[in-house]
């Protein structure tokens, strides 16, 4: 089972089980009465109740104090397919790990593969770790790309885990 981290949580606030919630997702709506997510320490935890305005969480079998204080500072986690399920996306949007090990081809050139993404406060990057053809020609080993469509990002194929760029060579260039 892949996990994905989407959480974390803060201290116990008041006396009956809340805690602060910090949300590390684009996607708040899978934080929802029912839902289920497991911690760094396996636990498995249930939502009983989840108030984004106010940034805070209560799960079940946790309901007072002493008892939300043992999960403070846990990590929470969900599946891919969880995510897939809950999470809509709109268009020219995809999931983190979706874009992951994808090859990245500009025109007929293989650039390399998805190795991680990284979140800057202006936009997402790809960081794409170059083709050992093109690394061979003394070209750096990993580069980025912005996640921008239209400027650097032209189609992205999941189901052929392909996502074809423009632009970025000169980036491979000048890295």
């Amino acid at each position: 089972m892949n996990k994905v981290y989407v959480a974390k949580l803060g201290k116990a606030v008041g006396l009956q089980g809340h805690l602060r919630l910090f949300i590390d997702s684009d996607f708040p709506e899978q934080f929802k009465k029912g839902a289920i997510f497991t911690t760094n320490r396996n636990l498995i935890l249930k939502v009983l109740e989840c108030n984004l305005n106010k940034d805070l969480i209560k799960f079940e079998d946790y309901e007072d104090v002493d008892l939300a204080k043992k999960l403070t500072n846990s990590e929470l986690f969900t599946t891919e397919e969880a995510t897939k399920e809950y999470c809509k996306l709109k268009e020219n949007e995809f999931f983190w790990f979706d874009l992951i090990s994808c090859e990245v081809f500009e025109d007929d050139l293989k650039l390399g593969k998805v190795k991680d993404i990284h979140r800057y406060p202006l936009n997402d990057y790809l960081e794409v770790e170059t083709d050992f053809n093109l690394v061979e020609r003394k070209l750096p080993k990993n580069f980025l790309i912005p996640h921008i469509f239209g400027d650097f990002i032209d189609k992205v194929d999941i189901e052929n885990k392909k996502i074809f760029v423009k632009n970025s060579f000169d980036i491979l260039e000048n890295s």
